[in-house]
């Protein structure tokens, strides 16, 4: 019970929130500005969590300056020499890092550090489930995030319009002369999949389907 009492009682603590926060708002305005790029699961982890890390590595060598030199040579290990696939990977890796060097100077920091990877994880999971079932997306769905995909194409002999305006609509494909007309779909799950090949099976427009589900 003391221990927990310490933790939220940490001055640190009240600093992470702040930064999350801010991190939060710059990636939200890089969005609303149109910044297509930023509105990705990775990118918005990423925002959330590096100003953190960077707050503890700060507070951790900004007096040790051998301490100081290690971290940054294990940090370029990981820039140079890892292969990595978004953002958001690499700055997990720092923060595999940070929590080791820190733990061996201060297990409460680096207690305060791991608590806040695990929030943003499963918050940003959360707070996408439920604010999906009321129609809104937190990021957009991204081929480079490195996730497995379930995509769904449809062939269809006409124009459908009511495709055009779906939110996880990737690619279209239009041969008038033919009248042949493609739609690519990307879906975060395979229930959603499935569900949307259902809506669509009985309409009379439609060739065919191939639904590529990666699990």
């Amino acid at each position: 019970m003391d221990f927990i009492l310490n933790l939220v009682q940490h001055p640190h603590v009240e600093k992470i929130v702040f930064l999350a926060f801010s991190g939060l708002i710059i990636r939200q305005s890089l969005v609303t500005t149109g910044q297509r790029w930023a509105n990705t699961y990775h990118h918005l982890g990423s925002y959330t969590l590096l100003p953190c890390i960077a707050l503890i590595i700060t507070s951790i060598i900004k007096d040790d300056i051998a301490l100081s030199l290690g971290m940054i040579g294990a940090l370029s290990i990981v820039r140079f020499r890892t292969p990595v696939k978004s953002p958001f990977e690499l700055v997990l890796f720092f923060a595999l890092i940070t929590l080791g060097i820190v733990c061996s100077v201060s297990f409460m920091l680096s207690f305060l550090l791991s608590i806040m990877v695990v929030v943003v994880i499963f918050g940003i999971k959360l707070l996408d489930i439920l604010l999906s079932k009321k129609g809104f997306n937190i990021f957009e769905y991204s081929f480079g995030d490195g996730n497995l995909t379930y995509t769904i194409e449809v062939n269809s002999k006409k124009e459908i319009e009511d495709f055009k305006n779906k939110d996880n609509l990737i690619s279209i494909f239009s041969d008038k002369e033919n009248n042949s007309f493609s739609y690519r779909f990307v879906f975060k799950s395979r229930t959603d999949l499935l569900e949307f090949e259902n809506k669509i099976n009985d309409n009379s427009d439609i060739l065919n389907i191939r639904a590529d589900m990666q699990s």
